[in-house]
C-alpha cells in the first residue's frame, strides 16, 4: 500500500511538473510569439490604412493641380500684381500713377520717394512715400483712384493734418483753411526676379 501511495504521488508529481513544464513553455515562448503577432497585426493594419489615405490623397492630385493652375491663370489676368522687370521698374510706375492720380483730382504732389524694395517667400514688395496736398474731396478721389488700381495699390500709415490757416491782413485772425497734407505709403506687389 505505501509503494502503491508512493507511486501515485510520484505520478501526481510528475503531471505536476509536466503542467509547470507546459504552462512555463506557455507563458516563455507562445505568450510572447502571440503578443509580437498581435503588434505586428496592429502595426500592419495602421500601415495599410496609411497607405490608403495616401492613395486617395494621390488619386486627388490631378484636380488638385489643375485647381491651382485655373488660380495662377485667374490671378494673372486680374493683373493684381505689378508686372515690371524690375522694383526700380514697378516703382518708377507706381509713383507717375500717384502723381497723375494728384493732379487729376486737383491736389498738389509735394513728394513722392521710392523706398527699398523688400522680398518675403514670393514676392517683392514695392513702397512709395508720398506727400500732398489737396482737400477731403481731392484727398477722398485720390484715395479711390489708387484702391480701385491696376495692378494693385494698397495705402498703408496714412497720415492726415489740416493745414494751418493764413493770417487775414483785415482781421489780423487766422482764417480756417480747407486744405489737408497729407502722408501716406503705397504699396504694391511683384513676383520675385529670378537673380
Amino acid at each position: 500500500m505505501i509503494k502503491a501511495s508512493n507511486q501515485q504521488i510520484q505520478r501526481w508529481m510528475a503531471l505536476a511538473l509536466l503542467g509547470t513544464l507546459i504552462l512555463l513553455f506557455i507563458f516563455v515562448v507562445i505568450v510572447p510569439i502571440v503578443n509580437k503577432d498581435l503588434e505586428l497585426r496592429d502595426a500592419k493594419n495602421n500601415l495599410v490604412f496609411r497607405l490608403q489615405q495616401y492613395e486617395r490623397i494621390l488619386a486627388k492630385k490631378d484636380a488638385v493641380i489643375a485647381s491651382m493652375n485655373s488660380i495662377k491663370e485667374q490671378h494673372q489676368t486680374q493683373g493684381l500684381l505689378n508686372s515690371q522687370g524690375t522694383g526700380a521698374l514697378a516703382s518708377a510706375e507706381v509713383q507717375e500713377f500717384i502723381k497723375k492720380a494728384i493732379v487729376e483730382a486737383g491736389g498738389q504732389l509735394s513728394s513722392t520717394q521710392a523706398l527699398p524694395v523688400t522680398t518675403k517667400n514670393e514676392f517683392s514688395r514695392i513702397t512709395v512715400s508720398v506727400r500732398m496736398t489737396g482737400n477731403s474731396e481731392v484727398l477722398r478721389t485720390v484715395l479711390y483712384k489708387i484702391e480701385t488700381a491696376t495692378p494693385l495699390i494698397i495705402i498703408n500709415q496714412i497720415d492726415i493734418r489740416p493745414m494751418r490757416g493764413i493770417r487775414s491782413r483785415t482781421t489780423r485772425q487766422i482764417e480756417p483753411s480747407n486744405e489737408l497734407n497729407v502722408n501716406f505709403q503705397a504699396v504694391s506687389f511683384m513676383r520675385k526676379q529670378p537673380k
